[in-house]
């Protein structure tokens, strides 16, 4: 394929079945011999390090105990009765940094029990199992007669559908895209997430009856707060963090220049993996686990230079060491102490059209006495077609009273239970100001907590009259 200097963007770079190959399952299941072997390693520890760097404090050393036993049902219950979506944890947990990182194997022999593949190898045969018997694993107690509201199906909002719904609660999910599943349908790799998986885990969870889903409704067009209150018993807030910091600098809004999570989520939703137009040298600026995915799977659809770029040291960076590494022996470049200064672009070769990409100006950075990022002076271009802005994500506040936020109005204030300011009004995952990290598993964690508070809440007092 013929390469141009500037604005070389494409789709089709590689042959279907070389991007079949690129984009095949990154960690493939354990069969059932592979699984009783790794699961024989497991001490079953008392008081296990490994649950309680688990946010949803999954009983590790049970649910292995059983994998080892033969007891795949059992294991899949005790990891889905604490986590409904841990087919999707067992995926993208970074579990290098939670349960694995506390395993005492580290210590004995420098490789700990391989608890991510072996909660995938109890949660898919469970998956598997129910959709060819149809005997579900929960059963909806009976109907309480309250009907909660969730706003955003993402892995907050599901598993708060999910344990409400087990209570014998009715929950109506509202979410403002065509399909449910949140960042685990638009914003994950999808080397991590293969065969449809976040949808089959879906069409799961809703399977336990109970719980209706609203899809296109956006908050602050078509539904408030407010009105939620009034028709609802409860409201539940999941809306992650949908918009997307900007650099400011020059240069920002011309061709070639996109958010990374939008690249994530155009990849993610194309019918045909060569359909999706990507950059020959490809710019990433940021160092979270977005733009280690974004970079990743521009290299993967056939970019032949990715940098990412990152204004501290490579250690500083949000995304984990396996997935720094990860990047690396994929043949992503890592630049670290460099801030971008502005957005070279060259004319467009169609008339009328904007000016398109050409390279991005940095200046290198460093700490000052006061331990303050600043630049040096120093700067230097790296060429690029496409430039993938991967800088934070950010609440869009569209629909939020504003005594729900922060001071800043980053985030909604929520207590230990998820509750808001407002009465009847709860939160979880990523929109909130939650302890922790933003992971799939903290978002899990905040939506069945704030359902067992919103149980406790009904409880105690009566049901509206009809």
């Amino acid at each position: 394929m013929s390469s141009s200097q500037t604005g070389d963007i494409t789709a089709g770079r590689l042959s279907a079945d070389q991007l079949a190959a690129n984009f095949a399952d990154v960690a493939p299941p354990l069969g059932t011999h592979a699984a009783i072997v790794e699961a024989n390693r497991c001490h079953y520890c008392y008081d296990a390090p490994c649950v309680n760097a688990c946010p949803t404090g999954i009983d590790i050393p049970g649910f292995i105990r059983k994998i080892g036993n033969g007891n795949l049902k059992g294991a899949a219950r005790d990891i889905l009765l604490v986590n409904p979506l841990g087919g999707m944890c067992a995926r993208v947990c970074p579990t290098e940094i939670l349960c694995e990182g506390a395993c005492v194997r580290n210590k004995q022999d420098g490789k700990p029990v391989a608890i991510g593949a072996l909660q995938r190898h109890a949660t898919d045969h469970q998956m598997a199992r129910e959709a060819a018997s149809g005997k579900p694993l929960f059963t909806r107690a009976a109907d309480t007669g309250r009907h909660v509201a969730v706003v955003g199906s993402g892995p907050a909002g599901l598993a708060c559908a999910h344990t409400l719904a087990q209570a014998g609660h009715r929950v109506t999910i509202f979410d403002a895209h065509d399909k449910p599943g949140g960042l685990n349908e638009y914003g994950i790799a999808a080397y991590k997430t293969v065969d449809d998986f976040a949808q089959r885990e879906v069409r799961w969870l809703l399977s336990i009856g109970g719980i209706e889903l609203r899809a296109g409704q956006r908050l602050g067009r078509d539904i408030t707060i407010a009105r939620l209150c009034a028709q609802f018993d409860a409201v539940f807030i999941g809306i992650g963090l949908s918009g997307v910091n900007v650099l400011h600098v020059d240069g920002e809004t011309i061709d070639g220049v996109l958010d990374a999570v939008d690249f994530i989520a155009r990849l993610r939703q194309s019918v045909t993996l060569d359909a999706v137009p990507v950059g020959r040298r490809v710019v990433v600026i940021g160092g979270g686990n977005t733009a280690i995915d974004a970079a990743v799977q521009s290299l993967k659809l056939g970019a032949q230079q990715v940098t990412m770029v990152y204004r501290r040291s490579v250690e500083q960076m949000s995304a984990t060491w396996a997935e720094r590494e990860f990047a690396r022996k994929q043949g992503v470049v890592l630049r670290e102490w460099a801030r971008p200064l502005c957005i070279v672009g060259a004319p467009h070769p169609q008339p009328g059209r904007r000016p398109q990409v050409s390279a991005v100006r940095f200046e290198a950075t460093t700490l000052d006495a006061d331990g303050k990022l600043v630049g040096t002076g120093e700067t230097f271009n790296i060429d690029a077609d496409v430039v993938l802005k991967a800088i934070g994500q950010t609440l869009i506040p569209d629909g939020l009273e504003a005594r729900l936020l922060t001071v800043d109005g980053g985030r909604i204030v929520v207590d230990a239970d998820g509750a808001t300011s407002m009465p009847g009004v709860w939160a979880g995952g990523d929109c909130t100001n939650h302890p922790g990290l933003d992971l799939t598993v903290q978002a899990v964690q905040d939506g069945k907590l704030a359902a067992h508070a919103i149980h406790r809440h009904f409880t105690r007092t009566a049901v509206k009259a009809a």
